[in-house]
């Protein structure tokens, strides 16, 4: 048993290790300088779009452009921005913040070119209904004898999808900051019950579809942004002092590596610290994984680009913002420096600290939300591998698979079942970008025409 665990141990390392970061990051600059910074240069035109300007509810698709991008985020802002950030400053320093925004930077132009094509070769399910995602755009675009590439992908997505990660993280969030600190006996009792609440909250939103996922995540991931942020803003202005200093210290310390402490996979010096955060960030915003075209995909458009334009907008909000201000908490208050703590843990110490008493649960109540609204979008994802492979009227068999999975990363700390699931996420990456860096130039084509019908 011990040998399993070690072998799936080694495969998840190994499924995020290096040749991943190639494929991502040497992949995300190939199409960030094919466009010539496509993503920069129509930022405002994007905002336009996702604020409804060209919404025309007679398009094809589910959901609009805003709904698209919060189920995306939904997705993407969970517990890679709280626990992620705070594991990579441990190891890293300030300067692996820096190294995070170079990926967010690259995952921008990732964004627009997958879910572009996710709405250029959309495909039909056995329904007849009109669905988007890297298995469509691998067999609208690429033809059929491309077939086993679109399988793979949505194999690994059933998998992928599963929320044991999320939940089991969550479980020991909610046990750390809340229940050992007032008494409370935690066990598989009190875990039962934390996984019995997801499933309740999560069935309800789930089994209601898309449409129900959506307008949820539309009301949910503003806020909780919001509440973060101004969470963030109250502890720099307590620390207002050290601020600047932080802020300088992030692209100082970026190619200094002195506070690295390095792991086995990461090696040490410099190239070990721009790894460790490109790596997280890659992580965190999911950009090249092929979740977001998922749901970019059945947004409301008959312009590919419009789509890709929003979709971009998405590792901007998940890691120049969250990612941000979650970086900015750990440094300026000190904990970094002054505690063992690491991950999920560390943030709280950074809470507690600028906000003594209610701090952690402040923190807490950010953490619930980010995980909960993060359980509604992988259920979508894992529905539509299901609809891909097995036909449209099977996949509501997922949702009880889903919910069933939520015990188990509630009640159990599995590390075999969690480091699979890591593993399969990460290799869902492959098809995504293999079929994006071949269809790259029918994206500038497209973007090209877009430009003369829209800006005359």
């Amino acid at each position: 048993m011990e040998q399993l665990d070690q072998i799936i141990s080694d495969f998840a390392s190994y499924a995020w290790g290096l040749p991943l970061l190639i494929l991502l990051i040497g992949g995300g600059l190939y199409l960030l300088i094919l466009s010539r910074f496509l993503p920069f240069r129509y930022l405002g035109h994007a905002l336009q779009v996702l604020r409804g300007k060209y919404d025309n509810p007679n398009d094809a698709g589910e959901i609009t452009h805003f709904q698209a991008l919060t189920t995306a985020l939904s997705s993407t802002i969970g517990m890679g921005n709280i626990a992620g950030v705070a594991v990579a400053i441990s190891i890293g320093g300030p300067g692996a913040v820096f190294w995070m925004w170079v990926s967010a930077v690259i995952g921008m132009s990732t964004k627009f070119f997958t879910s572009t094509l996710a709405i250029m070769y959309r495909g039909k399910d056995s329904e007849g209904k009109i669905q988007g995602g890297p298995m469509y755009f691998i067999m609208e675009g690429l033809g059929k004898k491309w077939k086993p590439l679109a399988v793979f992908f949505s194999l690994c997505g059933l998998v992928g999808a599963l929320p044991v990660f999320n939940v089991n993280q969550l479980t020991q969030a909610i046990n750390d900051i809340l229940l050992v600190p007032n008494g409370v006996a935690v066990g598989f009792s009190s875990n039962l019950i934390i996984g019995a609440v997801l499933v309740i909250i999560t069935s309800i939103v789930i089994l209601g579809g898309l449409n129900r996922i959506s307008k949820v995540a539309s009301k949910m991931v503003p806020s909780m942004v919001l509440l973060y942020f101004v969470l963030v803003m109250f502890i720099l202005i307590v620390n207002y002092e050290v601020v600047p200093k932080y802020f300088v210290m992030i692209f100082t310390d970026a190619f200094a590596a002195t506070n690295f402490k390095g792991d086995s996979f990461l090696g040490g010096i410099v190239g070990g610290l721009i790894l460790l955060g490109i790596r997280r960030g890659a992580f965190s915003n999911e950009a090249g994984i092929g979740t977001a075209p998922m749901a970019h995909g059945a947004a409301k458009t008959n312009e590919p680009v419009r789509e890709g334009l929003v979709a971009m907008l998405g590792p901007a909000i998940d890691t120049l913002i969250v990612c941000t201000l979650t970086a900015l908490a750990i440094l300026v208050t000190g904990v970094w420096q002054t505690t063992d703590a690491n991950g999920v843990s560390l943030t709280a110490s950074a809470f507690a600290n600028a906000m003594p008493g209610i701090g952690k649960y402040l923190l807490l109540i950010c953490i619930i939300i980010f995980s909960i609204s993060s359980l509604f979008s992988y259920s979508y994802y894992g529905t539509k591998c299901m609809s891909f492979l097995f036909g449209a009227d099977k996949k509501h068999y997922y949702n009880y698979l889903y919910i069933a999975s939520i015990i188990m990363g509630a009640t159990t700390s599995l590390a075999m079942m969690i480091n699979l699931i890591d593993g399969f996420f990460a290799l869902m990456a492959i098809p995504t970008m293999t079929a994006t860096l071949i269809m790259a130039p029918r994206v500038i084509k497209e973007f090209k025409a877009y430009k003369k019908r829209t800006f005359k």
